[in-house]
């Protein structure tokens, strides 16, 4: 359960970081970086919320 969570709140996040940085008109490197701080997030969230359900 733990590393199912840990993976899909990464895949979400990391999207949805890129995703922002591509509207606000960032460079494709602005964005990269800015999708591993979401997958960084994404990786902290899944870890939460794999812990209250366990």
């Amino acid at each position: 359960m733990n590393k199912l969570c840990i993976f899909a709140g990464t895949t979400v996040c990391g999207y949805a970081f890129w995703a922002i940085g591509d509207a606000l008109g960032f460079s494709f490197f602005a964005s990269f970086m800015l999708s591993g701080v979401g997958s960084i997030v994404g990786v902290w969230l899944g870890w939460k919320i794999a812990r209250r359900f366990e």
